[in-house]
């Protein structure tokens, strides 16, 4: 007669099969701790990761039903929300401001070496007035927020000029051509290691804090597929508590997390041991989130209703266990 099957074998087959979509990144950064328990069989799911570069091809598939669970842009989530007539719930925030601005200094003259003119050096968003800033992130909340702080600091004769990859910014920085740039981290950290003559000189979440009158920059968030949650509500309750403790582990570990960074080529561990504490990696769900979400939402409501597809979502966007 066959064996009995061990205990082991029939508790993982009464787990659900979770499939979880996340990006390179502050997002993935938060889930690694999950990643190693889920490889060891020791998370109360079964989960099967997928990791992209870019949030397209997140939305693309979660919207083709590919993935249950994804992290996304916050304002995209609000735009999948209006775009599949209310077939996505947001469940977390994954991340606050991983935005920066940094200063690197011009080209240098013949013999002298390149540094950062006193007169020319940012201290506050007032100094980026008749400055040209390079950004990333055009059409997405990095030029909402951009545009938005520049707003609301009076500011009208700054010129952006966007470039759609991270990495041609970094050369135009090193090169001294772009001397004014905002990015995303862990990419801001990827620079500054390789070029010491380039300074971090704004942190973007404390001047949106500022400039809201304290909302919350809560950029990154974490999705579900309404009919995947209607089906496996204990799951999602499940994987809710288990990405808390992973978003932590990656906060209060950061050499750790840095290792299974890598591992996982999330990020590369050198660059996420340093980018990890800039990152503001949280797992916020709940009334906490509704309210932080929301507030963020009307805010670039107003500024661009493009931003969030046109219309703020409603009260069933929002899961509350």
């Amino acid at each position: 007669s066959a064996a009995a099957p061990s205990s082991s074998v029939a508790t993982q087959d009464a787990k659900t099969v979770v499939r979880v979509g996340t990006l390179q990144g502050p997002a993935g950064i938060g889930m690694v701790e999950l990643m190693e328990r889920n490889e060891t069989r020791e998370a109360a799911n079964i989960y099967e990761f997928t990791v992209e570069g870019a949030p397209d091809a997140i939305n693309a598939r979660l919207i083709s039903g590919d993935l249950d669970i994804a992290a996304v842009p916050t304002n995209a989530a609000a735009v999948l929300y209006g775009k599949t007539e209310g077939k996505v719930k947001i469940i977390a925030v994954s991340t606050l401001g991983v935005l920066y601005m940094l200063q690197a200094p011009g080209p240098a003259e013949e013999g002298e070496e390149r540094a950062i003119a006193e007169e020319d050096a940012v201290t506050s968003i007032a100094d980026l007035a008749g400055k040209t800033i390079y950004s990333t992130g055009q059409g997405a909340t990095q030029e909402y927020v951009l545009n938005y702080l520049l707003e609301k600091n009076g500011i009208t004769d700054a010129e952006v000029i966007y470039k759609s990859e991270h990495a041609e910014l970094a050369t135009l920085m090193g090169e001294g051509t772009a001397q004014l740039a905002l990015l995303p981290q862990p990419f801001i950290t990827s620079v500054t290691m390789k070029d010491d003559k380039v300074e971090t000189v704004l942190d973007i979440t404390k001047e949106w804090e500022t400039a809201s009158g304290g909302t919350q920059l809560t950029m990154g968030a974490v999705v579900v597929r309404d009919e995947f949650l209607e089906k496996n509500g204990a799951a999602v309750d499940k994987f809710l508590e288990e990405y808390k403790q992973s978003t932590a582990f990656a906060s209060d570990s950061v050499d750790e997390a840095a290792a299974l960074s890598g591992k996982y080529e999330i990020v590369p561990e050198a660059v996420a041991k340093l980018a990890i504490p800039h990152c503001n990696i949280v797992g916020i769900t709940g009334e906490e989130m509704k309210t932080s979400v929301s507030a963020y939402l009307d805010v670039l409501f107003a500024a661009n209703p493009s931003s969030v597809g046109g219309a703020l979502p409603d009260e069933a966007f929002y899961y509350l266990p």
